[in-house]
C-alpha cells in the first residue's frame, strides 16, 4: 500500500482546495465556493468512532468544553458516537460524509491509526492526506501482578508460571503491547475480547491474568495504588519520542525502564532488526499523537487554522493542563501545525514492517488480516 508523505500531500490539496465529494452536502459545497473564505460553523460534530465510555469518548467530551472556550468564533461542539469495526466504520463514515466545512471533525485514537497502518482493505479513510487540528499524546506501562512471581525485569525470561495478557483485539492498540512481547522474545498467552482495558486490569486483580499494560493516566489512577499495596510491579513503559525520532524515558514515568532499555538488559546489545523496525513503526503511530481532532482532505486553511491557534492557547493553559491530568495523563497537546514531520513519518512505514506485523498476527495470534 502506498503512502504518500504528509506535508506535500496536504499541501497540494490544501491549494488546490480539493474536498470529498462522494456525499457532499450543500453546506460543504458552499464552503468550496467560499474557498479561503470560509467560516467555521457555529454547530460542530465531533464524530467519535468507539462506543461511550471508552477513553477516546472520555478525552473527547473533556475537549468539548475547552474548544468551545478557545476555538474562534466559540462554536457548540457535540459528541456523537459512531462505534463499530475497530472505529473503521465511524470513520468510513466520516472519510465519506464529513465534508471539509467544519460542520463534522473526526476523533481518532491509535487503534484507529493501526487499521489504517495495516493495510486493511475496509479502510476508506487515509490520514496521509487528512488534515489533523489538535493532537494529544500519551505513554503506556507493562506491569504483572505479585502472583505471577515475577520480581524484576530479569524475571521475565524464565517465568515461574506463564504469563498470561488479556487484550481487547489483536490489531487494536494491544498491537503495540504484543509487538513488545515479540520484540523481548516473551513467551506469553494472549487471551482476546476483553471490553476495554479497565476488564482487563481486573482480571488481573483476579487472578485471571499476569501481565498488562494501561496508559498512563490509568496508570497512575489504577495501577500505582497496586503497586503501593504490593500487589502489583512494574516494568517498563513505552518511553516517549524525542524530536530526533529516538525512543526516550517518559518524564511522567522516569522511574520506568523503556521497552529498548529492557531489551538491553536482557540481551547485552540495542535492539535492532526487523523486530525493532516494526515494534518502533506502530510505537509513534499509537502514542505521541494518540488521540487527535482531524478535518477531511481539502479543508481550507480558514476552517483549520482556528484549532491550531486553539491548540497553542491550551498547551499553556494552566487550568485546562491541572483539569485534563486525569484524562491527559500530563501529555501536552499540540498543534496540527507543529506535527507535520513527526506524522509523515509514522504513517510512513515500510512494506516490510508492515509484512512483519502481518505475519505476526497470523502465525501467532491467529488473525489474519486482509490487506487492500
Amino acid at each position: 500500500m502506498a503512502i504518500k508523505t504528509l506535508p506535500k500531500a496536504m499541501a497540494a490539496l490544501a491549494a488546490a482546495g480539493l474536498a470529498l465529494t462522494a456525499c457532499a452536502s450543500p453546506e460543504n459545497n458552499a464552503a468550496q465556493q467560499a474557498g479561503e473564505d470560509a467560516k467555521l460553523p457555529s454547530r460542530i460534530t465531533l464524530v467519535i468512532p468507539y462506543s461511550e465510555g471508552g477513553g477516546t469518548d472520555t478525552w473527547a467530551r473533556f475537549m468539548t468544553k475547552y474548544l468551545t472556550q478557545t476555538v474562534e468564533g466559540k462554536p457548540t461542539f457535540t459528541p456523537e458516537n459512531r462505534p463499530g469495526g475497530e472505529s473503521i466504520t465511524g470513520s468510513n463514515a466520516y472519510a465519506a460524509s464529513g465534508g471539509t466545512d467544519g460542520s463534522q471533525l473526526l476523533v481518532t485514537s491509535g487503534t484507529t491509526y493501526f487499521q489504517y497502518l495495516l493495510g486493511r482493505k475496509e479502510v476508506n479513510f487515509d490520514f496521509s492526506k487528512m488534515r489533523p487540528l489538535i493532537l494529544n499524546g500519551t505513554g503506556g506501562v507493562i506491569y504483572a501482578s505479585k502472583a505471577s512471581g515475577i520480581t524484576s525485569v530479569e524475571d521475565l525470561k524464565n517465568p515461574a508460571q506463564p504469563l498470561k495478557y488479556g487484550a481487547i483485539s489483536a490489531t487494536g492498540l494491544d498491537l503495540s503491547t504484543l509487538l513488545a512481547f515479540d520484540l523481548l522474545e516473551l513467551d506469553v498467552q494472549a487471551t482476546f475480547g476483553f471490553e476495554g482495558r479497565g476488564p482487563a486490569r481486573l482480571a488481573l486483580e483476579r487472578g485471571e491474568v499476569n501481565i498488562d499494560y494501561q496508559t498512563t493516566s490509568a496508570y497512575q489512577s489504577e495501577v500505582e495504588p497496586l503497586v503501593e499495596k504490593g500487589t502489583a510491579i512494574p516494568l517498563m513503559s513505552f518511553g516517549q519520542v524525542d524530536e530526533s525520532g529516538n525512543v526516550v524515558r517518559d518524564k511522567n514515568l522516569p522511574n520506568l525502564p523503556t521497552v529498548e532499555e529492557v531489551y538491553e538488559k536482557l540481551n547485552g546489545s540495542k535492539p535492532s532488526g526487523p523486530k525493532y523496525d516494526a515494534y518502533k513503526a506502530f510505537l509513534l503511530a499509537g502514542y505521541p499523537y494518540q488521540k487527535g481532532l482531524w478535518i477531511n482532505a481539502g479543508a481550507p486553511d480558514s476552517i483549520v487554522t482556528p484549532f491550531w491557534d486553539a491548540a497553542e492557547k491550551l498547551k499553556d493553559d494552566q487550568t485546562f493542563n491541572a483539569e485534563g491530568k486525569k484524562v491527559l495523563g500530563g501529555y501536552p497537546i499540540t498543534s496540527g501545525r507543529d506535527a507535520g514531520p513527526a506524522l509523515e513519518k509514522a504513517f510512513n512505514i515500510s512494506d516490510e514492517s508492515r509484512k512483519y506485523v502481518l505475519d505476526l498476527l497470523k502465525n501467532k495470534y491467529e488473525t489474519t488480516v486482509e490487506s487492500k
